[in-house]
């Protein structure tokens, strides 16, 4: 935050579970908005006290501004294009409810509660910061709104993520108002008797407090902070997944070997690669490449003979730290540049107490969380490709070394079940369906920008639409990643689960906690759903961290 003068600035307190979300400060993080998106009235929130006298001084500003009747863009000019029209002070309130009101079209399917809570999180906490010249009052009505789990139904699509996103954020502005429709509890209301029913009083806004509310980055931001909180924890499971697949392939641990990866040492391929040797240790069923070398019969003299175990593992195995740890290192910059926005002042005109100045600009444009958003997305697909080529694996004889065909328990040939069941046939077969359909998501929503407004918004950041689809890339690869961990403990159970790494048999006991083997044809959708809870509650890799700890 820049120096805006003694008497106003503090040092930013740190954000801390115990003491809760101080807004305005620049201490918000990404791990902060998502606990509180997910953990309605567990993490307590309030304006900072100097944070609440930035505002007040900025609306000081604004309003002395409006005073000298020159034209001030959104306060006492028209918006966008219209911008060509001088207004008298005296109409700059009717023009804040018109702004909202015919920005009101969003399509398409609401979004989810947890997605519009990070957003008004991150709208509070970026308009508390002080330039934006809007009441305290106002962003205390959003504070409010939260704390008793009030929330606007918005519409996902009708953003190009420049001038910020106006369209959704317009529901948040008409709430405010007491109008539209909100959720209580995740229950529909109307917005008036959702307000009257927690004793809040809806707001009239004043000169630029309704375009103060949509026009920033918040929206994007909302999707953003989830996807990467989500990412996160997919990021490990992924270890899981390839210590589960490496055991249950009989392969080689001594591609995760230290050594290899110093002579490369990218952060998040070293982690991926110390996760799962960690995972693997005490295994019975991983080799060391002695040991593999051992089990081969000598050549001597015999010309060419068939290895009966390979030196080396196809590439979805030995090359998985490679691939994860590009996502590992995508989350570490992606998280300090959704940080960094979800802390700015992203609307437009601001309001610079300091000198009594008014300064138009385009911090509203969407480009750094777009940017983010693409590669997280790819990043993120990449891991669910590799996943899914593990599993084609794990259920195809010519390549799992003497596992069943499919998975499937093993019988005799004359028992009467033998060819009747088809294990992971059909798990196979949607885990290759939705790593195609997140593969699909990966064409950058950044590269079609489109001349908007009568161009005046001619070059656009797309960047809602980024963060949507990096949403629901993760959301698939959660599911890929679910369906490979019940193989995984499938296969264990077919090769003897008590020959399992330390790590590994952790996370096998976890699932086998709420997932039973699949000793005969059923349906699988619901222990499926089962196994994506725990990945996404946390509980999964939460049991595996102190596996690895020692070694990341």
């Amino acid at each position: 935050m820049q120096d805006n003068g003694p008497s106003l600035v503090c040092a930013p307190p740190a954000a801390d579970a115990r003491s809760g979300i101080v807004l305005g400060e620049d201490a918000l993080t990404v791990a902060d908005a998502a606990r509180f998106a997910r953990e309605p009235g567990d993490v307590p929130i309030a304006i900072g006290e100097d944070a609440a006298l930035r505002m007040d001084a900025s609306v000081a500003a604004r309003d002395r501004l409006i005073l000298m009747r020159r034209p001030i863009y959104g306060v006492t000019t028209g918006f966008g294009d219209s911008a060509r029209f001088h207004l008298s002070p005296e109409k700059t309130t009717e023009l804040q409810r018109n702004l909202i009101k015919y920005h009101l079209n969003g399509t398409g399917p609401s979004a989810p509660v947890d997605v519009v809570r990070a957003a008004m999180l991150v709208r509070a906490n970026c308009l508390a910061r002080g330039y934006s010249g809007i009441r305290r009052g106002v962003v205390e009505l959003i504070v409010d709104c939260l704390r008793h789990g009030i929330t606007p139904v918005i519409p996902e699509r009708g953003s190009v993520g420049a001038s910020g996103d106006l369209v959704p954020l317009c529901y948040l502005a008409d709430l405010l108002m007491g109008s539209g429709t909100a959720r209580v509890d995740g229950e529909p209301v109307p917005a008036a008797v959702a307000l009257r029913s927690r004793g809040l009083d809806p707001v009239a806004f004043e000169a630029k407090e309704g375009l103060a509310l949509i026009n920033g980055t918040s929206f994007m931001s909302g999707f953003g902070v989830l996807a990467v909180h989500d990412a996160e924890g997919l990021c490990a499971v992924a270890d899981l997944g390839t210590a589960l697949a490496a055991e249950a392939l009989m392969g080689n641990r001594s591609h995760f070997e230290p050594v290899i990866h110093r002579q490369k040492p990218h952060p998040g391929q070293v982690r991926s690669a110390a996760r799962v040797r960690a995972l693997v240790r005490g295994s019975d069923l991983c080799l060391d490449t002695p040991q593999v070398l051992e089990a081969n019969p000598d050549v001597d003299g015999l010309g060419v003979i068939p290895l009966g175990r390979p030196i080396q593992d196809r590439y979805s195995v030995r090359c998985a730290p490679h691939v994860n740890g590009v996502l590992a290192d995508t989350l570490d910059w992606v998280r300090r540049w959704l940080d960094i926005e979800i802390n700015s002042t992203n609307d437009n005109p601001l309001f610079d107490f300091a000198t009594g100045r008014v300064h138009n600009g385009g911090n509203f444009y969407g480009g750094h969380v777009g940017q983010a958003m693409d590669s997280l997305k790819l990043a993120v697909a990449s891991v669910g490709d590799l996943l899914d080529r593990q599993l084609a694996m794990l259920v195809d004889t010519k390549f799992n070394h003497g596992l069943p065909p499919n998975l499937v328990r093993r019988v005799d040939p004359g028992d009467p079940a033998a060819g009747l069941h088809h294990g992971f046939k059909g798990m196979q077969i949607a885990a290759s369906a939705l790593a195609a359909e997140a593969l699909k998501l990966t064409n950058p929503a950044t590269a079609f920008s489109r001349s908007t407004e009568a161009h005046n918004q001619d070059k656009v950041s797309m960047g809602t639409i980024a963060a949507r689809d990096a949403r629901s890339v993760v959301e698939l690869v959660t599911e890929i990643a679910a369906i490979h961990l019940l193989a995984g403990c499938q296969a264990a159970d077919l090769r003897g689960a008590h020959l399992l790494g330390l790590g590994t048999r952790t996370g096998y006991e976890v699932i086998r906690d709420h997932v039973p083997f699949v000793d005969h044809d059923r349906r699988l959708d619901e222990d499926l759903g089962v196994v994506v809870g725990l990945i996404r509650s946390g509980a999964l890799v939460a049991a595996l961290r102190p596996h690895w700890d020692a070694d990341v």
